[in-house]
This record gives C-alpha cells, structure tokens and sequence, in this order.
C-alpha cells in the first residue's frame, strides 16, 4: 500500500518528526502507523545512545505558575538552532505545563509523568532522533506560595525566576521583585536564611582583613559585623537597593504594597555562566 500524505501528516502529529523522517517510516512500517512510531522512537534511542557523550550547553528555560505552585525547567540540547526550534520550544513548554499541572516536586516525578503513548523521557529522547542531537532535562525548581510571580528575562528563554509572596497583592510588585532577582542574582531572601557555611567563611575572612589592616582585637568582631551586613545588602533579596529606585530597599518597595508584604522563596535559573 502506497504511503499517502494524510498518513505522514498524522505521524507527522503524532511524532513531531519531519516530513521525510515520517515518509521513510511508514515505507519501512509497510505503511503500519505503530510499526512507523516505534521506528522513529529507536531512531531517537539510538541518537541519544550516540551521543550521550556530547555536552548539551544549550537550550530553553521556562517558567510557570498556577494555583500556588510554580515551577522552573530547562530542556537542554546542544546548539543554538535547535534551541530556538519553534517545535523544541513547544516541547519544554508542554512538559512544564504537565508539570506543573501534576504539581510535580523533583525532575523524576516530571520524566515519569504520561505523554502522548509513552513518557516526559520517552518524549526528550524522540526529539533527539529527530534532531539528531543529545538533550535532556535539567534544571528543574520549584516553589509555592500565597502569591508567585514569574519573569522570563527579555523572553529569550535563557534566564528565568520566580518568587513567592506572603500574600496578595498588585502583580506589578510580585513581578519587579522577580525582575530584581533576575537582575541582581542575590543568595537568600535575607540574612536568617544566609548559608551557614558562607556565612562564616565571610566572617572569617572580614575578621583576618582586618586584622591584616591592624585593627585592634577589641575591635575585630564589630568590624567583621559590619562588613558582614555590608554583604547582606549586596546578597540578600529583601536588603537589596531596588533596581528601579536604589534610595529603597527592596522590603520598602514591598511595604508599598502591604505593610506586611514580604518574600517566602524565590528560584532562578540560567544557562549563561555569570
């Protein structure tokens, strides 16, 4: 039996293999849409078996929110072409939505979770036959909160955040706040949930600087204090100066909001080293 274009274009849907691919497929399938899929599957298998060696260094980072929970993922693939495919693009965009909609927590959860005939893994790895290129997920991050607002730096899908407020309020704050983070990359949301271990390797560094720069003893520990808040400011989200107005914190841009309108988590993601 002939392989006719209404079943390329349906394997074509069902696959997102191109054209030709799919046209081979049904040839070598004697034109069973099953047989044709497995076959465009092991393609994949086979690709990403290939190339499992290859770094994947590129790709395409999204972010979602919904219903009190909000998610990160990154698809990654090898090359700049590809992650700017419209059908690669579609592809993170509809394993996050799963995600999010199943409120998955870790990055398992999400390449476990039902797509199409298979799964989110199965998924990755037909698109790698299709590309001919190694991808996987990573990256994936997670948050929840009263109010989440996303950003999605210049809509490049290279760089993208999300933070959690405390409770409702103007989503142009939720979304300057996000805006912030991305911008200004800060460590922890203030100095109660600073890392330890930094915190007191900065310390110890302050308190040798100045002993270096012959301070008194009795002076090292009010020194090191102080240099410690110093950095505070430049990593800890709510003591930043605001981007958009720097004579404010970014908790007084918040009071604006509500009083007691403040941060309970943040996440932010890039594929660009910094």
């Amino acid at each position: 039996m002939a392989v006719t274009m209404a079943d390329i274009t349906k394997l074509r849907q069902m696959s997102g293999a191109g054209m030709m691919d799919c046209k081979k497929a049904l040839e070598e399938a004697g034109n069973d849409i099953e047989k044709a899929m497995e076959i465009i599957r092991k393609k994949g298998q086979a690709v990403a078996a290939k190339r499992s060696d290859r770094e994947a260094a590129e790709g395409c980072v999204l972010v979602k929110a919904e219903n009190g929970f909000g998610a990160i993922i990154a698809l990654k693939c090898e090359t700049d072409f590809v992650a700017k495919n419209e059908d690669f693009v579609k592809l993170a965009k509809d394993i996050l939505d799963l995600a999010v909609a199943n409120k998955c927590k870790t990055l398992d959860e999400v390449k476990a979770l039902p797509m199409g005939k298979a799964t989110v893994a199965d998924a990755v790895v037909d698109r790698s036959g299709i590309t001919g290129e190694k991808m996987e997920l990573d990256g994936y991050m997670v948050i929840e909160g009263e109010d989440i607002a996303v950003y999605n730096h210049q809509n490049k899908n290279q760089l993208c955040t999300m933070v959690a407020l405390n409770k409702k309020v103007a989503e142009e704050y939720g979304h300057a706040v996000a805006m912030q983070i991305a911008a200004m990359n800060p460590r922890s949301i203030d100095e109660s949930d600073y890392p330890a271990e930094v915190l007191a390797k900065e310390k110890e560094i302050a308190a040798d600087k100045a002993r270096q720069e012959g301070k008194p003893e009795n002076m090292i520990e009010k020194i090191a204090t102080g240099r410690l808040n110093k950095l505070f400011k430049e990593e800890c989200l709510l003591k930043q100066a605001f981007i958009q107005n720097d004579k404010i914190s970014v908790a007084d841009y918040l009071k604006g909001a509500d009083k007691d309108c403040t941060v309970t988590a943040f996440k932010r993601f890039t594929l660009r080293a910094e």
